[in-house]
């Protein structure tokens, strides 16, 4: 059997790349691109304007975040230095599951296995016999947060325990600074201005050129649209289209503030259940970023701002700010020549920080499936069914959050509790219920760990553990839970507090726009 190859849209070489918009999404996807590809054979410009305010994608992140850094070659001490960031082992949750209840949904290893079995079977046996009550003794990330502890793994240290697994909260603006910074003195090309009109070729609809208020046009081969909510190419020129998730995600706006910060910085962020939705906390060195995610539906704008204000460990350092949105993703993240990346492909409320995620993921799928000559259809089809698939798999796991929950006290938590959710998170909750087993795709952005923590915190417990826990007596059980608590508890103890391991390594003298992020 043989298959006709696609046929091929758009001609010539690509060499020139147009990056719609700043930003930490468009500094991230200039840095990296230069990087790669190199200024020889490709020509990068991003187009931004001064006037146009950036919405700031994110100021708490997740692991990943590391391997984007180290692609760059960034060393991490001078990249907290320039963001004035912190370590983030964790999300704390608080009032999610009922008023008065809090979790932590951690990074790393959820304990120790045992042979073919996995610890969560161990202490699930162990909690069924009356050993074990608490799970986060048992993880290091999850003590360490607790204690207010960190320390980088250390390859000359012998352990019997996975390193801490980090990631970490920064001044999202100050980040988009720093990659300006590197992208520009390795090639790229940034013109200031505002885009007038989009000019789009008679014969099959491409992107040939943007045209500046100032009357310049700027052709390119492949276009990159990172100007956020608006999406000045991928809809307002393209009419991609827009899928709502506002029936299952009802938060709709947000309001953000700085506020000083109250004594020392912990290494997770918070997010805290409020009447109409959430609000998140996120320690920086010099201040703590705040903000409301709520369903505009369920409180008025003013009664949620006041909610925030309220509820500040410290002086508020501006005036609040609002966010307006829809959850939901493009038809297409690309179009065409266009390839959306950032808020102008979607928005996921952050509660489990993965703006700066999606931007990250999807620079490296672009690259991956750069075209060389023309954009073939079969790379733009890959693009959108990955992307999509990201998306969706990460909207089912912030779902989880909201239909998995006890509580009645408002009618916003009523509507989130009883509210259908998305079949293949039905399916998820059921394999969990029936033996404490995480049924997940390979390449998923989130872990089997993630998906364990949230589960157990948002009350979603197996009716059985599984036989393997079996092999162990109950005195062989309760010895090896038992060891597996004090060798976490030795290993924090060892660890400096996290505010002196910022004092020691990465401490930022300068307070410049420390004010200006929000998450």
């Amino acid at each position: 059997m043989t298959f006709a190859p696609a046929t091929e849209q758009g001609t010539g070489t690509i060499r020139d790349i147009v990056i719609v918009g700043g930003g930490t999404a468009g500094w991230m996807t200039a840095a990296l691109l230069i990087h790669i590809l190199g200024p020889g054979g490709h020509r990068v410009q991003l187009l931004e304007s001064e006037e146009i305010g950036t919405v700031g994608v994110g100021e708490a992140t997740i692991p990943p975040i590391g391997i984007f850094n180290r692609a760059l070659g960034l060393d991490e001490d001078d990249f907290l230095r320039q963001t004035q960031g912190t370590i983030k082992l964790a999300i704390e949750f608080v009032d999610w599951l009922r008023p008065g209840h809090r979790y932590l949904h951690s990074f790393g290893a959820f304990g120790r296995p045992l042979g073919l079995g996995h610890f969560q079977d161990f202490w699930l046996r162990a909690h069924r016999l009356g050993m074990a009550d608490d799970w986060e003794p048992y993880i290091l990330n999850s003590v360490a947060a607790r204690r207010g502890r960190f320390v980088r793994p250390d390859p000359r240290r012998q352990s019997p325990l996975e390193p801490l697994a980090h990631a970490f909260h920064i001044d999202a603006g100050l980040y988009a600074r720093y990659l300006r910074q590197f992208a520009e003195k390795r090639g790229v090309r940034r013109r200031e201005g505002k885009i007038v009109r989009t000019v789009l070729r008679a014969h099959d609809g491409f992107v040939d050129a943007v045209e500046m208020a100032d009357g310049t046009r700027v052709r390119g081969d492949l276009f990159i649209d990172c100007s956020g909510f608006r999406g000045l190419l991928i809809e307002q020129a393209l009419n991609t289209g827009f899928e709502d998730w506002s029936h299952w995600l009802p938060c709709d706006r947000a309001w953000a503030v700085p506020c000083a910060s109250a004594g020392g910085f912990t290494p997770y962020t918070r997010s805290t259940a409020r009447p109409a939705g959430w609000q998140w906390r996120i320690p920086l060195q010099h201040r703590l970023g705040n903000g409301y995610v709520y369903s505009s539906r369920h409180v008025s704008d003013d009664e949620a701002a006041a909610t925030l204000m309220a509820n500040l460990d410290g002086e508020a350092l501006a005036e609040p700010r609002q966010l307006r949105f829809t959850a939901g993703r493009r038809r297409k993240f690309w179009n065409r020549n266009v390839v959306a990346i950032g808020l102008a492909g979607g928005f996921m409320e952050p509660l489990e920080s993965t703006s700066i995620h999606l931007v990250q993921s999807a620079i490296s799928r672009l690259i991956t499936l750069l075209p060389n000559h023309g954009v073939d259809p079969a790379m733009a089809e890959e693009f959108n069914r990955a992307s999509a698939l990201e998306y969706e798999r990460i909207r089912d796991f912030i779902i989880l959050h909201y239909a998995a929950t006890e509580r009645a006290d408002s009618p916003f938590w009523r509507e989130c509790r009883d509210r259908p959710i998305p079949e293949e998170l039905t399916r998820r909750i059921r394999v969990f219920q029936a033996l404490g087993r995480v049924s997940r795709d390979l390449d998923e952005l989130f872990s089997e760990v993630s998906w364990l923590h949230v589960f157990l915190g948002q009350g979603i417990w197996p009716r059985d553990h599984h036989p393997l826990a079996d092999q162990l007596s109950a005195e062989d059980l309760r010895r090896f839970l038992e060891d597996m608590k004090m060798a976490v508890a030795r290993e924090v103890d060892a660890m400096p507090t996290h505010a002196d391991f910022i004092a020691r390594h990465c401490r930022a003298d300068s307070l410049t726009d420390s004010l200006k992020g929000t998450a």
